[in-house]
């Protein structure tokens, strides 16, 4: 509650960004057998935002439509959007038919 009722508020975009420069060999995330680091995941959102700003064009203040499994790649995509100022809505891989559309 504080935080938020900071101006500007403290995201969890910064609160990632501040634990990456102070921490970034410690292990963020487990998936199966790889671990990722605050440092792994910071590089890796760092590539995925250049690609999606150099080969998408997006901007701060788009929306796009993440269709992803649950997967480290969709907390770097996720993370990616965030440092460009876009909104990810999430489409459930689940849905099917009219609820997708």
């Amino acid at each position: 509650r504080g935080r938020l009722s900071r101006r500007p508020p403290v995201t969890l975009l910064d609160v990632f960004l501040q634990h990456a420069r102070s921490r970034p060999r410690r292990p963020l995330l487990l998936f199966q057998d790889e671990i990722y680091t605050f440092q792994d995941l910071e590089e890796l959102s760092n590539r995925a935002a250049w690609a999606l700003r150099g080969h998408l064009g997006l901007r701060a203040g788009d929306t796009v439509a993440v269709l992803l499994p649950n997967s480290p790649a969709y907390l770097w995509t996720w993370l990616a959007l965030a440092k460009l100022g876009c909104a990810m809505a999430c489409v459930n891989c689940n849905v099917r038919g009219r609820a997708l559309r």
